[in-house]
């Protein structure tokens, strides 16, 4: 067993808002409608940067939305090999006023990576290792579930609501939501999925990777690193993502809005068969 402990001083609760964690409320602005200029308040995503120490070495400066920091950075040392499973951790304390994350592994010799690259994600992605893993898997979900699915986010999609300006994703079975993270970064949400669920002993492997963002190289890896064998988004992803999904073996589906959907590598999943 280890301990996390969590100092958390994120806005929430103010002017009447749900509890919903990330926003920085009654920002003054001035809108401009109907040929005339007005007065506003609005609200806008909160973003933090967080610098991750493991072992008392400064490994990384992350840019987030200040929510479930914990599970972000259990995620992010698992994603980049740093971590195997939540055993290697022998204490983790996150302080937001101090905006830093202090994490002692078991392994006293731990040395950081020499390497990083900066991905191309919004909220400044940094990652050690742009290596991905096969993923064998035989679920089979249909275009009516998939689509199903991607509206459920749509429901969960709290923050978005009330300021715009971040991504949600969603880990998933066939019928129903698992774990659902939302941050100004795409890949920050995955990293949180992926640290909640070591923390509360869900499994990855099997199930879809539901995402609103554009999926580039670094989130098909991240989510290969899942062993998640069906990744969508309402958008588009990159080229290269496309390329990796199919030398891993990941259906990588896009554009899954209304009752459309484009499936760019391993159909069959899908139930699609032709060529």
């Amino acid at each position: 067993m280890f301990t996390i402990e969590v100092k958390d001083l994120s806005m929430q609760n103010k002017v009447g808002l749900p509890d919903v964690k990330g926003v920085e409320t009654g920002i003054a602005c001035r809108r401009f409608s109907g040929g005339g200029w007005a007065g506003a308040t609005v609200h806008l995503p909160s973003e933090a940067d967080l610098t991750i120490y493991v072992n008392q070495q400064e490994l990384v400066t992350v840019l987030c939305t200040p929510t479930k920091l914990n599970f972000l950075v259990l995620g992010f040392l698992y994603g980049e090999g740093i971590i195997s499973g939540i055993g290697d951790v022998a204490m983790m304390r996150i302080c937001e006023d101090e905006k830093l994350a202090d994490v002692r592994l078991n392994d006293p010799g731990y040395k950081p990576p020499a390497k990083r690259t900066l991905t191309s994600g919004c909220g400044g992605g940094t990652v050690f290792k742009l290596q991905g893993q096969k993923v064998e898997s035989g679920l089979v979900v249909s275009p009516v579930e998939v689509l199903s699915l991607m509206k459920k986010l749509q429901e969960k999609m709290d923050l978005y609501r009330i300021s715009g300006g971040v991504h949600t994703s969603a880990l998933s079975d066939t019928g129903s939501l698992l774990v659902v993270a939302e941050d100004i970064g795409r890949h920050n949400t995955l990293d949180k999925i992926q640290g909640e669920c070591l923390a509360g002993g869900v499994t990855t492997g099997g199930r879809l990777l539901l995402t609103t963002g554009r999926v580039s190289s670094e989130m098909l890896i991240k989510a290969a690193r899942m062993k998640v064998p069906v990744v969508v988004t309402r958008h588009s992803p990159t080229g290269r993502a496309v390329s990796l999904a199919r030398g891993l073996g990941v259906t990588l589906v896009g554009h899954a809005r209304g009752g459309r959907l484009t499936v760019y590598s391993h159909p069959e999943r899908l139930g699609c068969t032709a060529g």
